[in-house]
């Protein structure tokens, strides 16, 4: 446990003490949290290898065999089932990203730590803060354009967890881990707007009699799961007629992911013994498919959607004169640091809270930087607002990744920095133990 250099303030008699944010939280929260955080480093790693040979390949003289992969169609046209496999990996695999972080998000509000509204008020602020700035000032670059280019408003707002924390993993070892499991926080806060605003503002058309017969089996999964049966040869096919039923109503299949995830429930029954007993079902199913969001679903659809033929630096120069580029860049490299920092310390302070000892506010300038590191969702976006294979969507690809690189640079700068300092810390420490 690192010590604060500085003591922590004592209030005056009579008065309540201040609010402490930002910081560690139960020990059992600490532990569930730590786990997942080692899992989704791990999904980060393999994220980068698959972005990696997806680039390579797109950019070899073997780029048409990635590019005929990708396209490749399969699947029952009759139930507007015959996808791509991009589009497999877009509307099918990220599914169950999104009913992992669907899973993570409730449990945190009904279970975690931030059941409490004083815990929860500051990383929900956060994340309001990294959304709506970026999509502000992408608006205002891309304003003089109009058009098509506005659709894109959305592509800078999203938080890559799993690339941000694999960064975190490489660049610190001291930092306290409050910081961790506020990035952690803050990106499944994010995850949520952003299934938001792609149901919302990225749906063109609505089949109502498909959405409405997409609630009889998510009815049928929400009754079995709130009798916690666990059973996956009956639970599985109720979720995948769900899926199928919000993809052919229109909306973007990834709801549905949320939507199966918000119907388990987090506690035990009383009859296993009530919330005391251990795990309800909500943690079991991330525990079981985590792995499979962060191993395989992730970076599978990072392996189809990355491949990017950039053309040489004139093809990225050329890309990156484009004004949506311009707006994404903008958006992950200063949109997301001011507004997760901006809206923090705002709330912070209209709290009249303070830091929890041992932080200081370069450390959550450091993680709002990060915060703009933004990949799988902001892929998904592009391809929504855009489609998949014009101009627009490859340009703004080009600049998601390059705004994802200059954000996790600058990031790792900042907190190496306070890495050492919370090193010689340690050391100081173990010194005088």
């Amino acid at each position: 446990m690192v010590r604060s250099p500085h003591p922590p303030r004592r209030h005056r008699p009579g008065r309540p003490p201040r609010l402490r944010t930002l910081s560690r939280g139960s020990y059992p929260e600490y532990r569930r949290i730590a786990g997942i955080l080692r899992k989704e480093t791990v999904g980060g790693g393999l994220l980068l290898v698959t972005t990696a040979v997806a680039l390579a390949w797109a950019n070899s003289p073997w780029q048409s065999a990635y590019f005929a992969l990708r396209d490749l169609h399969v699947g029952f046209a009759p139930w507007r089932l015959e996808l791509s496999l991009g589009e497999w990996a877009a509307d099918g695999l990220l599914a169950i990203f999104f009913f992992v972080a669907g899973l993570e998000l409730k449990r945190e509000f009904v279970a975690g730590d931030l059941r409490r509204p004083a815990s929860a008020i500051v990383p929900v602020v956060a994340a309001c803060g990294g959304v709506a700035l970026p999509a502000a000032l992408f608006t205002l670059i891309n304003l003089p354009s109009g058009g098509g280019s506005l659709r894109g408003w959305a592509v800078p707002t999203a938080t890559d967890i799993a690339f941000a924390l694999a960064v975190l993993a490489v660049i610190s070892t001291h930092l306290p881990a409050a910081l961790r499991t506020f990035l952690l926080t803050l990106a499944v806060v994010d995850d949520l707007l952003a299934i938001g605003i792609i149901a919302l503002f990225y749906t063109d058309e609505i089949n109502l009699a498909a959405l409405g017969l997409a609630l009889l089996p998510l009815a049928a999964f929400t009754w079995l799961v709130q009798r916690r049966v666990r059973a996956w040869y009956v639970l599985v096919p109720l979720a995948l007629a769900t899926w199928a039923l919000v993809h052919a109503s229109g909306i973007h299949a990834t709801v549905a992911g949320v939507l199966l995830a918000f119907a388990v429930p987090v506690h035990r029954s009383e009859q296993a013994g009530g919330p005391g007993a251990g795990p309800g079902l909500a943690e079991h199913f991330e525990h079981r498919l985590r792995p499979i969001s962060a191993g395989v679903a992730v970076p599978l659809f990072a392996f189809f959607s990355a491949g990017v033929a950039l053309g040489g630096l004139h093809g990225i120069a050329a890309a990156l004169a484009d004004p949506v580029a311009i707006g994404v860049v903008v958006g992950l490299v200063v949109g997301k640091s001011l507004g997760v920092f901006g809206a923090t310390w705002l709330a912070t302070k209209s709290r009249h809270a303070e830091l929890a000892p041992g932080l200081a506010w370069i450390d959550v300038f450091g993680l709002s930087v990060l915060a703009g590191v933004g990949f799988t969702v902001a892929l998904l976006v592009a391809e929504l607002g855009f489609g998949p294979g014009s101009a627009h969507d490859e340009h703004a690809k080009v600049a998601i990744l390059t705004g994802s690189l200059a954000a996790a640079v600058l990031a790792a700068v900042v907190l190496r920095v306070r890495n050492r300092h919370y090193r010689r810390l340690a050391a100081r420490e173990r010194t005088s133990a």
